[in-house]
């Protein structure tokens, strides 16, 4: 019923128009051809012809054969059709069966845009044609063009895609440096994206440079950051070739070198004497370099020899033979800040490397002491293990209100945490003792010495455990000698690096297990050790410093003094090593003595290598050109040879 009805109507709709043709027809036909022009008037014959190609002729009209007073109907036809409303000229093309009247208005513009396109085409031709081979135009000129061009002929924009600026600095931040710079040269919207400092700030902290800065420390992060690879490349070579100064730290001559800690700048150094000394290698005059001791060693005669030091950022510790312990503050030095006094002799000292915390053993008697918001100290957790403790290290990334302690006694390895009741054993097996330790932030790993029949299954290993399952991850080694020095601390991440009797150095990938390298290093066993990304610093007991290039496993260079290495520390421009003797009452070491120089050799050095830059500079000082004259540590350095400003006139004291 519906498709008859609009069938009805349909017909009906075009008999109507029909008729309404048939009398604008009628009106048209006697008209003249002046009659005809004065109807047009200024009409644009372009639009005429327009007209009269796309009409049809109809029953009883005017042909283009038939001419109405002398003109063609094609006019007549054309002026009824403008005169026709649009709607009627719409139904009239929907009823003959015809599409939209906007296909012939979208087939005029492609044309038009091909023309367009095909001429320009030319014209660069012939351009290119007629001017001479010097005169051609730039490549950026054509580019440009092309582009253009792409965009009229597609209807595509090309690199005309608006997003945020924030959406865009978020997709960016993905790439490294070769690929943002090569984004830059895209266009100029990419460049300003790619020059952004937000991006190059990230990079900049992503690589390890300026850790601790904030955005607005630098008004060109891009600068900062290539000013920052050259100037590790420049500290590399230093490295590889031995290139920097050499600097050696001495207080007291008659005085024999008992313990050395170091952290990032400072040094600390306990003497036979009772005295401890800090060095800030950045500040060389740092009033903080004097460390007085409490009064009650300071009165006791003889003095106590200090047993253990330690150092962070902040705080420096210093155990004594009597069992007290000090501690001061690295800013302003002079009196201690904190004091105590145990039974018997401190065994073990650690401090931690981030936070106020202090933890001491005394035989089988661990104390841990930590310091409030308000700055004051107090002691947090008193213990007792079944044996002596003698090892321990604190968990790095702890504040003072959550510390954790990883301690060695005997066979057994521990974890001591203040909010629990009692240490928590890891791991203990029956004549298989501990002997060195050490602990990450999320892993600790100790040396195990294997005896009897369990030598059959690999020899010595090293267990390292996950501190927060508190469960084996791993265990490596199978060495036939005892490991004697571990670090995990200050390595890459999940590599360690360990030190053996067997006189090998050996480094681990803790995730697989397996070996990294191993290098024979020294001969009367390692005593201590580092590694970070490419290099490994070793010491051995024979007093050889060795640097190793890690990849290829060569020696770069080595240094030698006459005691044990003990302490081996570096970061990225300096290296720091301390040869400790074991006998700290050498022959004519006697505070009487009037040839000092006569024991130098005796009594052990520290040694401060500088690779930096600027270490070679006529701006970097020297430790001799430092001392004070006046001063009885004066003698420490032969100044009667060559005086600094003598050697700089040109002059000798002599002359």
């Amino acid at each position: 019923m519906a498709e008859n009805d609009l069938a009805a109507f349909r017909e009906r709709w075009k008999r109507e128009l029909s008729s309404k043709k048939g009398e604008q027809r009628l009106v048209c036909a006697p008209s003249s051809s002046r009659d005809i022009d004065d109807q047009l008037g200024q009409r644009d014959l372009k639009n005429l012809n327009k007209a009269g190609s796309h009409s049809k002729p109809e029953e009883g009209g005017c042909t283009e054969h038939v001419r109405v007073g002398g003109k063609p109907a094609a006019l007549a036809a054309a002026a009824e059709t403008e005169d026709q409303p649009q709607y009627v000229s719409i139904a009239s093309s929907l009823l003959d069966g015809r599409t939209s009247p906007l296909l012939d208005r979208i087939e005029e513009e492609r044309s038009r845009r091909k023309r367009q396109y095909h001429n320009m085409t030319n014209v660069c031709s012939s351009s290119l044609q007629q001017q001479p081979q010097g005169k051609v135009k730039k490549e950026e000129e054509l580019v440009d063009q092309l582009i253009q061009d792409l965009n009229e002929v597609n209807d595509i924009p090309f690199f005309d895609i608006e997003l945020p600026y924030e959406i865009a600095l978020k997709i960016f931040q993905y790439l490294n440096c070769a690929e943002l710079g090569r984004c830059a040269q895209v266009s100029r919207a990419w460049r300003v994206l790619a020059e952004d400092s937000v991006l190059w700030f990230k990079l900049c902290v992503r690589d390890g440079y300026h850790q601790n800065a904030s955005m607005s420390d630098s008004p060109c992060w891009k600068s900062m950051l290539r000013d920052c690879r050259n100037s590790s490349k420049t500290v590399r070579f230093n490295w590889k070739n031995r290139v920097g100064s050499i600097s050696q730290l001495q207080f007291e001559l008659g005085k024999v070198l008992c313990d050395v800690s170091s952290y990032d700048n400072f040094v600390l150094a306990g003497y036979t004497s009772g005295d401890v000394r800090l060095w800030d290698t950045l500040h060389w005059d740092s009033t903080a370099s004097y460390l007085k001791a409490n009064s009650l060693s300071a009165n006791t005669e003889p003095r106590p020899h200090v047993s253990h030091v330690q150092v962070n950022g902040t705080l420096a510790a210093a155990a004594y033979e009597d069992g007290c312990v000090d501690l001061w503050s690295t800013e302003t030095g002079g009196e201690p800040i904190y004091h105590y006094q145990t039974t018997g002799r401190i065994q073990v000292l650690s401090l931690s490397p981030d936070s106020p915390v202090l933890i001491s053993a005394t035989g089988s008697d661990v104390r841990l002491d930590c310091a409030k918001d308000c700055g004051y100290w107090r002691t947090v957790c008193q213990t007792q293990l079944p044996k002596t403790v003698e090892s321990m290290t604190l968990v790095p990334g702890r504040d003072q209100q959550c510390p954790l302690a990883a301690l060695a006694a005997g066979e057994s390895m521990y974890l001591l945490d203040p909010r629990e009741e009692e240490p928590l054993m890891l791991h203990s097996v029956y004549g298989h003792p501990v002997t060195c330790l050490d602990a990450s932030e999320s892993h600790v790993a100790f040396g195990v010495k294997r005896t009897g029949w369990a030598m059959h299954d690999g020899g010595n290993k090293i267990h390292i455990y996950s501190l927060e399952t508190r469960k084996p991850t791993v265990s490596v080694g199978n060495s036939p000698g005892d490991f004697t020095c571990i670090n995990l601390r200050d390595s890459s991440p999940h590599l360690l690096v360990c030190g053996n009797k067997d006189r090998r150095v050996r480094v681990f990938d803790i995730r697989s297990g397996s070996s990294v390298a191993s290098l024979y290093a020294h001969h009367l066993g390692v005593t201590s050790v580092q590694a970070d990304d490419w290099k490994i610093v070793s010491g051995g007991g024979e007093g050889l410093v060795c640097v190793w290039e890690m990849r290829m496993g060569a020696k770069l260079w080595e240094m030698h003094n006459r005691h044990p290495v003990r302490h081996v520390r570096f970061n990225t421009s300096t290296l720091v090593t301390a040869n400790i003797p074991d006998d700290k009452s050498p022959r004519g070491a006697c505070i009487t003595d009037d040839d000092l120089t006569a024991h130098r050799r005796h009594r052990g050095v520290i040694c401060h290598y500088d690779f930096s830059e600027d270490a070679l500079s006529q701006d970097h000082i020297l430790p001799i050109c430092r001392s004070d004259y006046i001063e009885s540590y004066g003698y420490n350095y032969n100044i009667s040879l060559a005086v600094p400003y003598d050697r700089l006139s040109g002059s000798h004291p002599s002359q």
